[in-house]
C-alpha cells in the first residue's frame, strides 16, 4: 500500500509571507527552496475562509466540506444564554454536527492519519487509521489518540517524544508573556520551534511505517509566530533601517519557515512520486492598526448595560474574566468574545423575559446595523465596513447558534469587549490578525503546473481531498472539487462523482471533561494569540 494523498495544513499561512519565503531576497536568499520548487510545478489559489476567519469554524469547514451553519462550530467557545446569565464551555469534536473526511474515508475502506487538527478530540471510534488531536492539554493526548495504544507506540518509537512539548505548555507560555520585552522577542519565537519538530517526527514515523492512503498533518506555528511577530514578516512593514532586534527576530522566523520546508521535503519524499500533495490554511494574515471596543460602543448606543460590582469575590472574578460582564436584565445586544467578532441580539421567549419582543427583531436589527455602520475613527474612516446577517452567511441546521450579526472591520481585526473608553483607538504599532484569504496549493501526479488559478472556497478542500483518494463528493457537501488543479486527461480518466450524503455528527456523549484549571489555561493561550483579552 502507498500513500495516495498527502495533506499539509499550515495554520494562518498567507501568500504575503509565503511568497517572500520562496523567493530570492537580497541578503537572505531563499528560505523555503523546496516549497518554491513545488509551487513552480503545481497549481495554487487563494482560499476564502469562513465569514469570520477563525481557527475552529474554518478548520472544521476544511474537514467537513460544510459551512458553520451546517457543522455548528462558530468560535472557540460555545455559550448558552439562559436569560439571567450566560454560560460557556469549549467546543470539541462532539459539537461538530457533520461528518469529517477522516470518517468518510474510513467508511470507504481508506486508511487515514490526522495529526494536530483542532476539534478531533475525542476521535471518531470508527476511524480506520491514526488520529492525534490538536488543541488539548498534554494530559488528554493519550486518552484522545486513536487507536488505543498509539500514544505508547509513538513514545517508544521516537526517543525525543515529549507530550508536554507536543501540546501547549500553558504555564511556560504564560511566564514568557509576563516577562516579554523587545529583548525577549527572539526567545519567544524560538520557544515555539521544538513543538513543530515534535509533530513532524510523529508524521514522519507514521507515514514511513503505516503508509496511510490519506496522510494529513497540520503545523500551527505559522499562526502562532505571525500573531506574535507579524511586524518582522510583513514586507509592507519593513523599517527604513533594520535594527539588530529586527534582524534577530526575523532570522528566527526564517529559521522556523526553513524548518517547515525541511518537513515538507521529507514528507513528500516519503509519500512517493505517485502521491498528490495539497497544502491549505484556514485563513490568511494581515496587519490590524486599531482597536474597536464594541461593547463600549453598544453601551454608548444604549443596547447594553455593564454589571455593577458589589465588591464580592464573584463580582471581582467576573470583571477580570474574558467574557462580557453585563447586567443581563438591561442588555439587548452584546458581543460575547473578541474572537467571535459578532453581536448577539437577545430575544425574549415570553413576556417579562430579558430581551426584545420577537415581533421587534427585524426592526431592532436593522437599526443596529445602521448604528454600527455610522461608527468612524478619528480620521473619519468607517471602522465597520460590513455587517453580515446570519441567515445570509450561516444557512443551515445551526443558523440559530450563529451571531445575529458578524462584523467585518476595515483592518480585519478582532474586536475588544472591554469596558474601556474611547470605543475606537489606534494601536501603538500594527500587529498580526486574520485575513479571509488563505492558501490552497496542489502538486503531484495529475496536477497542472499552471500557477495561480481563480479563488476557491474553504469548503472545497474536503471534496478535493476525497476526489484525490478516488472517492465521490457526498451529495450534501457545500464544497466542490477544485477541478482547475487537475490535468484534463486526469479528470477524463477519473471523473468527478457525487455520492451518498454524509452521516450527522454532534454526538455529545458523556465523557471526561476538562477541569476548570485546564479551561483557564486554554483561555490564557487564546489571550496570547490575540483571540481573547
Amino acid at each position: 500500500m502507498s500513500t495516495k494523498t498527502l495533506f499539509i495544513g499550515l495554520d494562518g499561512c498567507t501568500y504575503t509571507v509565503l511568497n517572500e519565503m520562496t523567493r530570492d531576497l537580497p541578503g537572505e536568499g531563499v528560505t523555503m527552496p523546496y516549497l518554491a520548487s513545488l509551487m513552480a510545478k503545481g497549481s495554487r489559489t487563494k482560499l476564502r475562509s469562513t465569514p469570520n476567519p477563525l481557527t475552529p469554524p474554518a478548520w472544521t469547514s476544511i474537514m467537513t466540506g460544510k459551512g458553520p451553519g451546517e457543522h455548528g462550530v462558530f468560535d472557540f467557545i460555545r455559550a448558552e444564554d439562559r436569560g439571567g446569565d450566560v454560560f460557556w464551555t469549549l467546543y470539541d469534536s462532539r459539537d461538530v454536527d457533520a461528518e469529517m473526511i477522516w470518517s468518510i474515508a474510513s467508511r470507504a475502506g481508506k486508511k487515514i492519519t490526522a495529526l494536530n487538527f483542532p476539534l478531533t478530540a475525542p476521535p471518531p471510534k470508527e476511524t480506520n487509521g491514526s488520529i492525534v488531536p490538536g488543541f488539548i492539554p498534554a494530559k488528554h493526548l493519550r486518552r484522545n489518540s486513536h487507536p488505543s495504544g498509539l500514544f505508547e507506540r509513538i513514545k517508544q518509537a521516537i526517543p525525543t517524544f515529549d507530550p508536554k512539548e507536543l501540546a501547549w505548555d500553558f504555564d511556560k507560555e504564560k511566564q514568557a508573556m509576563e516577562s516579554l520585552s523587545d529583548a525577549d522577542m527572539e526567545n519567544w519565537v524560538r520557544y515555539h520551534l521544538p513543538r513543530e519538530e515534535q509533530w513532524f517526527a510523529i508524521a514522519e514515523y507514521i507515514l514511513e511505517n503505516d503508509k496511510p492512503d490519506l496522510m494529513a498533518v497540520m503545523f500551527d506555528g505559522t499562526d502562532k509566530i505571525q500573531h506574535q511577530a507579524w511586524q518582522f514578516l510583513d514586507p509592507n512593514l519593513v523599517p527604513a533601517e533594520r535594527s539588530e532586534l529586527y534582524n534577530r527576530v526575523r532570522g528566527v522566523c526564517r529559521e522556523y519557515f526553513g524548518n517547515v520546508d525541511r518537513y515538507i521535503k521529507r514528507l513528500v519524499e516519503l509519500a512517493g512520486p505517485d502521491a498528490q500533495v495539497f497544502f491549505a490554511s484556514d485563513h490568511g494574515f494581515t496587519a490590524t492598526v486599531e482597536v474597536l471596543r464594541i461593547n463600549s460602543y453598544l453601551e454608548d448606543l444604549g443596547y447594553l448595560k455593564w454589571a455593577e460590582s458589589d465588591g464580592s469575590e464573584q463580582a471581582v472574578r467576573r470583571e477580570a474574566s474574558d467574557f462580557a460582564n453585563l447586567d443581563w436584565s438591561k442588555t439587548i445586544a452584546y458581543c460575547r468574545t473578541p474572537s467571535s467578532n459578532g453581536i448577539y441580539i437577545r430575544v425574549a421567549e415570553k413576556e417579562g423575559d430579558p430581551g426584545i419582543p420577537k415581533k421587534d427583531y427585524n426592526r431592532v436589527r436593522d437599526k443596529l446595523i445602521e448604528d454600527l455602520k455610522k461608527l468612524r475613527n478619528e480620521d473619519g474612516e468607517p471602522v465597520i465596513v460590513d455587517v453580515l446577517k446570519r441567515e445570509d452567511w450561516f444557512p443551515g441546521a445551526h443558523m440559530k447558534d450563529a451571531c445575529d450579526l458578524t462584523l467585518v472591520l476595515r483592518d480585519n481585526g478582532f474586536v475588544s469587549i472591554r469596558n474601556v473608553k474611547p470605543a475606537v483607538v489606534k494601536r501603538p504599532n500594527p500587529i498580526g490578525t486574520h485575513h479571509p484569504d488563505g492558501i490552497f496549493m496542489a502538486v503531484g501526479k495529475g496536477i497542472k503546473s499552471t500557477g495561480m488559478v481563480a479563488r476557491r472556497k474553504i469548503v472545497d478542500v474536503a471534496p478535493t481531498l476525497l476526489y484525490s483518494l478516488g472517492l465521490p463528493t457526498p451529495s450534501d457537501f457545500e464544497g466542490k472539487v477544485a477541478e482547475p488543479f487537475f490535468e484534463e486527461s486526469w479528470l477524463e480518466q477519473h471523473p468527478v462523482k457525487v455520492g451518498e450524503p454524509t452521516q450527522r455528527g454532534g454526538e455529545r456523549q458523556k465523557s471526561e471533561e476538562m477541569d476548570d484549571q485546564e479551561k483557564k489555561q486554554i483561555i490564557e493561550q487564546l489571550q496570547m494569540l490575540g483571540y481573547m483579552e
